[in-house]
């Protein structure tokens, strides 16, 4: 079964990277692949979570149109 993280959840992730965890270990207690934490952080590193809402927001529009 596929779990979806929010955007909230995929910055924390990331923060608690920026804070000094290993990625590893964070792939480990979250139970991600490292490939998923590399896309996250490809994705959305140095984003705010409301840079994040508003990125999702405006791909959904693009795919809209």
């Amino acid at each position: 079964m596929k779990k979806r993280f929010t955007e909230e959840q995929i910055i924390g992730v990331l923060k608690e990277a920026d804070a000094g965890a290993k990625p590893a270990e964070l792939c480990r207690k979250h139970g991600i692949s490292e490939a998923t934490y590399y896309n996250w952080k490809a994705k959305f590193g140095g984003m705010t979570v409301s840079d994040a809402q508003r990125l999702k927001e405006l791909e959904q529009e693009n795919n809209k149109l």
